[in-house]
């Protein structure tokens, strides 16, 4: 099978749409299939199965800043790939955002599969954009979620009806982490910086007083961001507990989870699913998160890991002295999740995936 990808957003940029659009080619490709994907690009170098869609360029969406390209070169460009890669299936994510994946469903006769990745409780602009988006949607011969949540708003806003298959990615390459020299016995954060709402403040908040509690501890943050500015809302005589790794590859990512006495996902709102919290499970780490509907539902109402009322520092703080505390409490919750997590393997969810190309055949 010739199945074309579409990622709206940049592949240079650390995402989980981006991390399943590469898992999903990446899985498609070692079970025999032909794939290309077609994004916008920060990078000189990529894959040899992305084809870039232009230069990406910034967009605030969603509390974020998403890269994503626009604009009558980029249309240019993903009609001559939808062209010349004469796709069996074109599977397109976020349709819904000003990007390539929109431009796809203009451009091309499909089949198309969609994929919903976004979720809010509300949402103005894709109420008033539902009537422009609608003669590019209707070309979507099957929808899929990444969960309940995702299928809620696109049934609110858009309606139709959506399957939900989670994100995938390959929970052995996590599980086969090595804690570094440094590494061991942190408490470690992943995401970009500068979004507030990863709740990266939220943390750095509750440091001192975690560690007036526990002098040793180390707090290792990585991400992309301006970490001179993140550092400067802790007070200098704490600084030195905090170490911001900057971006860090995939492998670099299993070493600092498989050295994490706890892994803090202190969002403040507008996730969808979590697949941060997958990672973190799958190699191994301790979840404590946020109490939001997509963390709750990922780690089944608090059994795989332990919930808090987003952005409460207080409650951050007692929960995370509780877990470090509580070396027994912090295993039984590594062995749910190392367990739990099978179920978002590339293994698993992409034959779900191929199902639906099936059907749109």
């Amino acid at each position: 099978m010739k199945v074309g990808l579409v990622c709206p957003y940049s592949l240079g940029t650390p995402g989980g749409v981006q991390n399943h659009v590469r898992d999903l080619a990446e899985e498609l490709l070692a079970r025999g299939h032909e794939v290309s994907v077609l994004a916008p690009t920060d990078e000189t170098s990529a894959p040899s199965y992305v084809v870039p869609a232009g230069r990406a360029v910034g967009v605030p969406y969603n509390g974020s800043v998403a890269r994503v390209a626009f604009g009558p070169r980029t249309a240019a460009r993903v009609r001559t790939w939808l062209h010349d890669g004469g796709f069996d299936v074109v599977h397109v994510h976020e349709p819904t955002t000003p990007s390539v994946s929109l431009l796809a469903l203009w451009a091309g006769d499909g089949p198309f599969v969609a994929t919903f990745h976004t979720w809010q409780v509300r949402s103005r602009a894709m109420s008033a954009a539902a009537g422009l988006l609608r003669p590019a949607l209707e070309k979507i011969d099957a929808r899929i979620a990444v969960s309940e949540n995702a299928r809620s708003m696109m049934v609110q806003h858009l309606g139709g009806e959506a399957v939900v298959i989670p994100n995938g990615l390959y929970a052995d390459r996590l599980g086969a982490g090595t804690p570094r020299p440094g590494w061991e016995g942190v408490v470690s954060f992943l995401g970009r910086l500068d979004e507030p709402r990863k709740g990266l403040g939220v943390l750095l908040a509750a440091v001192p007083r975690l560690l007036e509690a526990r002098p040793g501890l180390r707090v290792l943050v990585a991400g992309t961001g301006d970490a001179a500015e993140a550092r400067r809302a802790l007070p200098a005589s704490y600084r030195h507990a905090v170490e911001f790794l900057g971006a860090i590859d995939d492998a670099a990512k299993a070493d600092l989870l498989a050295g994490s006495d706890l892994f803090v996902a202190p969002h403040l709102g507008g996730e969808s699913f979590g697949i941060v919290l997958v990672e973190a499970m799958a190699a191994g780490a301790p979840v404590l998160a946020s109490d939001l509907a997509a963390f709750r539902l990922v780690l089944d109402d608090g059994r795989l890991g332990r919930l808090f009322p987003p952005g409460e520092v207080d409650a951050l703080v007692a929960a995370m002295l509780e877990l470090l505390g509580d070396p027994q409490a912090r295993k039984a919750l590594s062995e749910a999740g190392r367990n739990a997590v099978r179920r978002y393997d590339s293994s698993r969810v992409t034959p779900e995936i191929r199902a639906v190309y099936d059907l749109v055949r």
